[in-house]
């Protein structure tokens, strides 16, 4: 199933790659929502690198959602850059997200795309993921207007 949500971000092009590029944004713009807690011996980096990163996910930071592979890589051209995680879990066999971060007369655009198999649930994960990453993108909008003040966003 096939999700695509965009927004516009009150930022430089290169301020909004970035961020993204940290770990800490997607802790930061996921909360109160969904906590993630780094689990077998992970270590998060200050950037992402391409590489698969598993976290143990809870809903409202209370809730077990299950363990989840997060593989990250990257590609970059001229105004635009993509960070992909084509992650899994044993409840969602594909979750390939796909976050392209553009800028169109000068403009920032941020677009989620999500292609999601979850089996019989893939319904009720595609209703979870529309709400998720909205919420995501009004977090990142929030950030970015307050200059990327974790603090006081």
């Amino acid at each position: 199933m096939h999700l695509e949500l965009d927004t516009r971000l009150p930022c430089s092009l290169e301020q909004a790659v970035a961020e993204v590029k940290q770990p800490r944004l997607l802790f930061h713009i996921a909360r109160p929502m969904v906590y993630f807690a780094p689990c077998d011996g992970t270590v998060i980096p200050e950037q992402w690198r391409e590489r698969t990163y598993w976290f143990q996910l809870k809903l409202l930071g209370i809730l077990p959602f299950g363990k989840q592979a997060v593989r990250i890589s990257f590609q970059e051209r001229p105004g635009c850059f993509t960070v992909r995680d084509n992650g899994f879990s044993a409840l969602i066999r594909k979750w390939d997200h796909r976050i392209t971060i553009t800028e169109n007369n000068g403009e920032v655009i941020y677009r989620d795309q999500l292609e999601l198999d979850a089996g019989i649930l893939t319904p009720f994960v595609w209703v979870f993921a529309r709400v998720f990453y909205g919420h995501r993108q009004s977090r990142w909008r929030k950030l970015a207007q307050s200059g990327f003040d974790y603090a006081n966003a």
